[in-house]
């Protein structure tokens, strides 16, 4: 992968603190939200999720680099923009290891969206630790771990600044489909229930496709969250 992706990448709305500022953008046939994270007071950035629109993110980066790149998890859309970054630069790229295996098969994930995707991925630099904090200059992003669409899935938390990058776990009135190999629907209802209901209820989701929403709003509103929802007898958003 080289040169600019077709089309024009969309900018959508973020999260801005007095500590961090959030950036998205969103693009590609995925339709996935890249997101830069910047710590107001030093200026460090993460890339978070560099899918198709990630030549934009990195435009508005300083440098044109970021101090590092986190993936939520390793699904195709959320890792396809690597190979830019790794044209501009060389940050470190921390990964959970159970989603290791989805990270090397890239290519074949591809395929079978009959979507053809060339590049070579480089390697993972750090494994992320459920519990071990991940800091973006002062600003703290506490790993959660949340699998069910992935087995490796994580959620970046900055409960200080009431924000959480939650990836494909759950979106705006649905959640991540659980239907692509490593999927687990009654795992992803726990991971949603453990690692997402129980935060702040203004807590902001950043989610890797659509709107943004917060806890309190899916929790009023989200009908795969209802008791009498059954995993089994739906294929998931």
């Amino acid at each position: 992968m080289s040169g600019e992706p077709r089309g024009i990448p969309l900018p959508r709305a973020g999260f801005e603190s007095e500590a961090l500022r959030i950036r998205a953008w969103t693009g590609g046939p995925f339709q996935e939200n890249t997101y830069l994270v910047e710590c107001r007071a030093t200026g460090e950035t993460a890339l978070v999720d560099p899918g198709w629109a990630t030549p934009a993110a990195l435009q508005a980066t300083p440098d044109g680099v970021p101090d590092a790149v986190l993936l939520t998890h390793a699904h195709l859309d959320h890792v396809e923009g690597l190979p830019f970054v790794v044209e501009a630069g060389t940050p470190p790229i921390h990964l959970h290891p159970a989603d290791r295996d989805l990270y090397s098969r890239a290519r074949e994930q591809g395929a079978a969206f009959g979507y053809e995707f060339g590049a070579s991925l480089p390697e993972p630099d750090h494994e992320l630790v459920p519990g071990e904090p991940v800091s973006v200059g002062r600003v703290r992003l506490d790993v959660r771990f949340a699998p069910g669409h992935a087995p490796g899935h994580v959620i970046f938390h900055a409960a200080e600044e009431g924000v959480a990058l939650v990836g494909d776990v759950i979106f705006q009135r649905s959640i991540g489909r659980t239907d692509l190999p490593g999927g687990d629907a009654s795992q992803l209802l726990e991971s949603i229930r453990r690692e997402v209901l129980t935060l702040d209820p203004e807590t902001r989701l950043l989610t890797g496709h659509g709107p943004s929403t917060t806890v309190k709003e899916e929790k009023m509103g989200n009908p795969f969250l209802r008791p009498s929802f059954r995993p089994d007898s739906s294929r998931l958003a």
